[in-house]
């Protein structure tokens, strides 16, 4: 069996540094801050696409990203935190299944994170964002974990925070389980999923229960 975990609100909170990137970027090219509110309603999607949402011309994207990649990489160990019952969702998974990481954010900063929090070695595949062409909500992210682990889509589950993680499931033909921890509310994962669960670990007990 195989789980992919999405990374920011199903793991970890990192929703400081990815505010403070965000402001220093408009602070950075003096454009109009938009409100924490609407920024933690984009997390999920690609930085570009967050930027485009947020009202920033096509021609400055790209400068957004760079800026805002550069301070993040200077602040996100520092100001990401593990979620509750985090480290015991991965340690129960790992009795049972083979795991990986299927996350929009950079794989890079995502690695080291990882790492930062002594969790690396418990995946065997991470995909982030410069790993695709065709981000979540498309299947092509976790197709490409699946194919690196050789893994059978039919003992194959993803767990996350978004509407991006239960499609991006759904396209690749995988089950998949939402949480409540992250960033998506209830009614609107409900929207594409009946079953909600409040933690990443309680996403596993439930995997683990069905397929005893």
């Amino acid at each position: 069996m195989t789980i992919l975990f999405d990374l920011d609100g199903t793991l970890i909170d990192s929703t400081e540094a990815i505010l403070e990137s965000f402001h220093n970027s408009f602070d950075v090219y003096k454009k109009p801050h938009p409100n924490d509110e609407e920024i933690k309603a984009l997390i999920g999607h690609p930085l570009d696409v967050m930027y485009k949402d947020l009202g920033i011309e096509q021609d400055l994207v790209w400068d957004f990203v760079k800026t805002y990649k550069e301070h993040y990489q200077m602040i996100h160990t520092n100001k990401t935190v593990l979620l509750d019952y985090a480290v015991d969702a991965i340690r129960e998974a790992q009795k049972f299944a083979r795991l990986g990481v299927v996350t929009t954010k950079t794989g890079k900063y995502s690695r080291e994170l990882l790492l930062h929090f002594g969790l690396m070695d418990a995946f065997e595949v991470l995909i982030g964002r410069e790993d695709v062409q065709k981000p979540k909500p498309h299947s092509e992210p976790i197709d490409k974990a699946l194919s690196i682990m050789k893994s059978n889509k039919k003992k194959s589950w993803m767990i996350g925070d978004t509407r991006l993680d239960i499609a991006s499931a759904d396209n690749a033909g995988v089950k998949s389980v939402a949480v409540l921890s992250g960033y998506d509310k209830r009614e609107q994962l409900l929207t594409l999923t009946e079953l909600i669960e409040e933690t990443a670990l309680d996403a596993v007990k439930y995997i683990s229960k069905i397929t005893q």
